[in-house]
Parts: C-alpha cells; sequence; structure tokens
C-alpha cells in the first residue's frame, strides 16, 4: 500500500465513522444552531442593538456558522481518537505505511469535511429565516474569502483535536478543554456580538484569541464588514492554522498511542 492509498483509506474511514451516526454529528449541532438562531436571530433580534450597522440576525448568521464549523471540526478529531485509544485501535498507526504528515491531515480533512456540512446546513437555514423575516437572501460578499476561511477553520481545530486527544488520557480531559477553554473563546470571539460592545479590558483581552479573527473574517465574508478587515484576519488566520499544524505534526511524532 503505497503513501496515497493509504491517506485516502485513512481520510474515507474517519468520514464514514461520523457519516454512520449522523444523528450525534450532524443533526444534533445543526437543531441547535436552529435554537439560537431562532430565540436570538428571529425572536430577539429587534431588542439587540445592530452590530457592525447590520440587523442582528444579519450579523449573528456568519457567527453560527463558524461557531458550527469551529466545534465540529474539533470534537470529530478528539472523538475519532480518543475512541480508537480507548479500544487500543489508535496503535496499528504505528505499524501503517504511513508518515506523520499523511496521518495528521488525513484526519484535519475529516474532522474540515463535518464541519464544513454543518457549516453549509447552518447557513442554508439562516438563509431561510433570513427570507422569511425579510423576503430576500442574505448576499455573500465574497464568496472566495468565505471559501478560504472555512477551509482555515476547519483544518486549524481539525489539528487541535487531534493534539489534545492524543496527549488526553481520558474522555474527561477531552471534555474538560471543550468546555473550559475552546467553549469560551468562541463565545468571546465575536460570535453574539461585537468587540466594539465590550467593557475596554475584556476588548483589550479578546484581541488575543485567534478564534476573534477567524469568526471575523467569516462574517466580512458574508457581509463585507467586521470588526477587523481580512488584511488583519487572514494573515492572523493562517499563521494559526501553521501553529497548529507543527503542534499536531509534533503529538503524532512523539505522542502517546498507546490505550489508556
Amino acid at each position: 500500500m503505497n503513501e496515497y492509498t493509504g491517506f485516502i483509506t485513512l481520510f474515507r474511514k474517519e468520514c464514514l465513522r461520523f457519516l454512520k451516526v449522523i444523528g450525534q454529528t450532524i443533526f444534533s449541532p445543526l437543531i441547535s444552531s436552529t435554537l439560537y438562531l431562532l430565540i436570538f436571530g428571529v425572536n430577539l433580534a429587534d431588542k439587540i442593538t445592530s452590530q457592525n450597522g447590520v440587523n442582528y440576525l444579519m450579523f449573528i448568521i456568519p457567527g453560527l456558522i463558524a461557531m458550527g464549523l469551529i466545534n465540529n471540526a474539533f470534537q470529530n478529531s478528539t472523538s475519532s481518537i480518543i475512541i480508537s485509544k480507548f479500544h487500543g485501535d489508535f496503535q496499528d498507526l504505528k505499524i501503517a505505511p504511513l508518515s506523520t504528515s499523511s496521518i495528521v491531515w488525513a484526519y484535519a480533512l475529516a474532522a474540515t469535511f463535518r464541519g464544513v456540512i454543518i457549516g453549509v446546513a447552518v447557513a442554508m437555514v439562516g438563509e431561510l429565516f433570513y427570507w422569511v423575516e425579510y423576503d430576500q437572501f442574505l448576499p455573500i460578499s465574497n464568496l472566495f474569502l468565505l471559501f478560504l476561511y472555512i477551509l482555515l477553520g476547519g483544518v486549524t481545530f481539525g489539528f487541535l483535536g487531534l493534539s489534545v486527544a492524543i496527549y488526553a488520557k481520558n474522555f474527561d480531559q477531552v471534555s474538560a478543554v471543550s468546555t473550559f477553554i475552546l467553549l469560551p473563546l468562541i463565545y468571546l470571539g465575536g460570535v453574539f456580538f461585537s468587540i466594539e460592545t465590550m467593557a475596554p479590558i475584556w476588548k483589550f483581552l479578546s484581541q488575543f484569541n485567534p478564534l476573534l479573527y477567524l469568526i471575523n473574517g467569516i462574517r466580512y465574508s458574508f457581509l463585507g464588514v467586521s470588526d477587523f478587515g481580512p488584511e488583519l484576519t487572514l494573515p492572523l488566520s493562517i499563521g494559526f492554522m501553521f501553529l497548529t499544524y507543527g503542534i499536531a505534526w509534533l503529538s503524532v511524532k512523539r505522542g502517546t498511542y498507546s490505550r489508556f
């Protein structure tokens, strides 16, 4: 088996894994995002101050797309690896004819695929709500930038989830990272509000949050406006992607494959 065949096999295996349980991996996060849209974007939109000069439903749709993408890309890598470690079959990768880079990219691209499915589904629901409310669809300002930011977001958090799961020794450690680190960074990254509405100290601290720039990049791709333009968000998002790739590569190269 050559390198390419091994890569495709691992990628296909990871995609089929989450597609076999679409109720948990696809429909569950989609329902959660739909509820966010219904409660905040529709029912409370008139009571919330407009953000970046646009109505709140228009503002929140790109944020929820980004949140779905990030969360599900991260969870896809972590859940797959931590379950494989628990069953003891993750060790098989050590003897597989695959390079470290192939393993990293196979997991990351499968995670991106799941994240993109969620992102597209959330976008479709958001467009439906926007059409019902305003009798028109929400336009996309820059389709190329949107594709680029979504790809960056998916692989970045696929890499990050891979690293976390390899070093985690049990399910609780993975859950702790998701709950106490990733989730706060998402919520403080501008999903539901512009950082211009925050107190000065929180606004200052939020600028060190790498998710802020990815989320604002996706929002800019839709609306043409955001807290930060692509001249800042794009290079920072690319830099963060390379950083997480390096961490993931080292994790696969030096991390533990043993069963816990």
